[in-house]
């Protein structure tokens, strides 16, 4: 591991020119495209993502769904989506992470352009299918391409974590603003997602032949048999209520509050300064772009703080920015200086998910998981929750005592969360 569990870093391949036990050290270009080839499936599940998000009023007006349908509808995908996070780790132990990205980073794409085919596109029984598959897909590749940057770490001795999130968020932000341009422009759905699937296939297929050989952290069928043993793992993906040590479950809980924090911003930040603030609706805006700038900004530079300053330290740091940033969104006079506490938000909570998940797949049998995959699968779940259902309980608080008094709320959340969960990484 390139790190001790007090946060203190151990030698790795940078500091030593040895890699971590696991394999060789590949050459100086091999280990670049590694690194880049492990972000391409990061990059590419933002990018696909945003183009999904941005024509979702144009499904309710091509099958003329009322906002209760259209809502349900979208329901589909986050249950197939959990479902397929379970299996995932089953999957991954039993094939490898590799093979697992490979087919998932084919499969996303793939199912986005199959939204609209030409003979059902007033299907909305095809519509709720491909809903389905196309979450399904995203469960797959959430839990597997975190699962294949472990890896990475643990094989090379070097923190990609922080990086390949960051690709993430310029995949989203790309996506986001050609999603745009694409409507601008007047290109129908199908023109749409065409280009975006046609792009996405050619990034996964040149991204997969660079990623690790999937026996780097396929588990033999020993100790597959011995996890199901120990109750912690199985090849078919039982022991989802099981194998949930201490540990594991703080540290899943923690990555669910950051995860409820972002999507607060991005759902409710807006609102927050137009409504209790005063901002006109282009200042409005700026609470998000300077939240998520920051974010994507602090995890170009998250691996290099990791190596240079530890889990541990980095996280404690991470945190504290957070909290004095949210601090000043609550206490802001004005939406100016709400949007500078929405910069240290993002800011500071930019390294705390990507150093967790570094933390949960690196943890092994301390946290009685069966295996990386399996861990990540079990705290992937609890994120994915957080981030959908927060906003909504944000709504519902809001309603009852008023926005400001429940980011107070959330601010003290984040404090207790921080201060149990973060001695964990």
């Amino acid at each position: 591991m390139a790190e001790t569990e007090n946060g203190t870093v151990e030698e790795t391949e940078e500091n030593t020119g040895k890699a971590e036990p696991g394999g060789a050290v590949p050459d100086a270009p091999g280990v670049r495209r590694l690194r880049w080839a492990s972000m391409a499936p990061f990059f590419l599940t933002g990018f696909v993502f945003a183009s999904y998000f941005v024509q979702i009023p144009l499904w309710k007006t091509e099958f003329g769904l009322s906002e209760g349908a259209l809502g349900l509808l979208l329901i589909v995908p986050i249950l197939t989506g959990l479902v397929a996070m379970q299996a995932t780790g089953s999957l991954v132990a039993r094939f490898g992470s590799a093979p697992v990205v490979r087919v998932a980073a084919l499969a996303l794409p793939l199912s986005l352009v199959a939204f609209v085919p030409p003979s059902s596109a007033h299907s909305v029984f095809g519509f709720v299918v491909v809903l389905a598959v196309f979450g399904a897909a995203d469960g797959l590749i959430d839990v597997s391409m975190n699962a294949h940057a472990i890896a990475v770490e643990k094989e090379t001795g070097r923190h990609i974590m922080n990086s390949c999130h960051a690709a993430w968020s310029i995949g989203s932000a790309v996506g986001s603003l050609l999603g745009g341009a694409a409507i601008k422009a007047g290109l129908t759905l199908t023109a749409h997602y065409a280009a975006v699937g046609a792009a996405m296939v050619a990034l996964a297929l040149v991204a997969g032949r660079h990623l690790l050989p999937a026996r780097t952290d396929r588990v033999g069928k020993t100790a597959m048999n011995e996890a199901k043993e120990r109750g912690t793992g199985t090849a078919t993906g039982a022991g989802v209520l099981s194998g949930w040590s201490t540990r594991l479950l703080l540290l899943g809980l923690t990555g669910t509050v950051v995860l409820v924090c972002s999507g607060v911003v991005g759902n409710w930040g807006g609102v927050y300064l137009h409504e209790k603030l005063g901002a006109t609706l282009a200042t409005a805006s700026l609470a998000y772009i300077a939240y998520s700038a920051c974010e994507a900004g602090g995890r170009l530079v998250g691996d290099r703080l990791h190596a240079r300053l530890g889990a541990r330290a980095l996280v404690n740091r991470g945190g504290a920015i957070a909290v004095v940033g949210l601090t000043v969104v609550v206490l802001a006079p004005g939406p100016v200086t709400a949007v500078v506490g929405f910069a240290l938000f993002g800011l500071g909570l930019s390294v705390l998910v990507p150093v967790i998940f570094s933390s949960v797949g690196h943890g092994g049998d301390d946290l009685d998981a069966g295996s990386a995959a399996h861990a990540l699968a079990k705290v992937n779940t609890m994120t994915y929750s957080g981030l959908l259902i927060g906003p909504v309980l944000v709504g519902w608080f809001a309603g009852a005592f008023g926005l400001r008094t429940t980011l107070a709320g959330l601010l003290v959340l984040l404090v207790v969360t921080l201060a149990a969960g973060l001695r964990k990484v």
